[in-house]
């Protein structure tokens, strides 16, 4: 089989000045390197959007564990794709399937150090690239989910959420509550993934919030910031138990750089009530994703949790989908299939 010599790559032109728009992105046809001693050649076959990009190439944030995209940059990401060559007597052979964080491209050369193999007969691998496994960190690690908790899940909608709800009820919770921003997906989180109430983010949220869960809540995975964090800590019942694991609010601002998100919360409250807010990040728990993988394909092969993803075809419409996450397109997981 002759190997491919060029991909494509999508690569950032320029800083966007508030949210991006497609024009910030170039896709560009470029040389690929014959694997050397040691590394191995995959095509992407898929790859994840997601909405934290926006602080990498907005330039906000400090102390991130990866640095910050400049123009010029190849973006990058979670990918799925297929072993074409691999050095002989190392852990891959050509017709592997890998996961790995070099997507934004339709092939990539890397150690095999850089990717990870799907189990043979894994029932779904698109699922692997769809960042959920940060929910459920999120609400083992951090949050520590118990039989009887009633649950909230914000930006329900996304990768993490549109999971995470699912992950919660699997772990015991008796309620799951998430908030969205828009009706359409408000009912399809509802009809289709098991939630037993959501919230739309403009109507006023504490009221919504007291209705859905009048005795309080025992678990917050916050995706968010901003008013939705204000008002569940409003809600918290007494030793409720925050993780906080992403800042959308602050990425969907045009006026902020993607890097923070500001919240007002009661510090009396928390003090008071005994309440507990942590931040999580997957990088923090390096056992994570083995378990992960395990729980996820055994769920999967006995039909307890479904993988909600939106297609994009085609890598040159990558950025346009990209900047769509921003105005609220796309639902579950936004995945790029090549």
């Amino acid at each position: 089989m002759d190997l491919p010599s060029t991909a494509r790559v999508v690569r950032l032109k320029s800083r966007p000045r508030g949210l991006p728009v497609a024009s910030d992105f170039a896709v560009v046809e470029e040389p690929l390197a014959a694997p050397g001693p040691g590394e191995v050649l995959v095509r992407n076959r898929a790859f994840l959007l997601f909405p934290g990009l926006r602080t990498l190439i907005g330039g906000g944030g400090e102390n991130l564990p990866v640095g910050h995209l400049d123009p010029g940059n190849a973006l990058f990401g979670p990918a799925l794709g297929e072993v074409l060559a691999a050095p002989g007597g190392g852990p891959l052979r050509p017709g592997d399937r890998v996961t790995h964080l070099a997507g934004w491209r339709e092939a990539v050369v890397a150690g095999a150090d850089r990717f990870t193999a799907v189990e043979p007969g894994f029932p779904q691998p698109l699922a692997l690239v769809s960042a959920a496994s940060a929910g459920y960190g999120a609400l083992t690690r951090t949050a520590e989910v118990r039989r009887g908790d009633v649950v909230l899940v914000t930006a329900a909608a996304g990768a993490v959420g549109s999971m995470a709800g699912q992950i919660a009820r699997l772990l015991g919770a008796s309620r799951v509550i998430g908030t969205t921003r828009s009706p359409e997906k408000a009912k399809r989180l509802v009809d289709e993934l098991g939630y037993d109430a959501v919230l739309v983010a403009g109507e006023p949220f504490a009221e919504q919030l007291a209705e859905a869960a009048p005795q309080g809540l025992d678990v917050v995975l916050d995706l968010v910031g901003g008013e939705q964090l204000t008002a569940a800590v409003d809600a918290a019942r007494p030793g409720a138990r925050f993780a906080l694991a992403g800042a959308i609010a602050g990425q969907l601002d045009p006026a902020r750089r993607g890097g923070d998100a500001p919240a007002v919360v009661d510090s009396f409250r928390i003090g008071t009530l005994g309440l507990s807010l942590r931040g999580f990040t997957v990088l923090d728990h390096p056992d994570l994703e083995a378990e992960w993988r395990e729980r996820l394909g055994g769920w999967l092969r006995e039909g307890r949790i479904v993988f909600p993803y939106t297609s994009v075809a085609g890598i040159d419409r990558a950025p346009e989908a990209l900047v769509g996450l921003f105005t609220g397109g796309g639902f579950g997981a936004t995945i790029t299939e090549l």
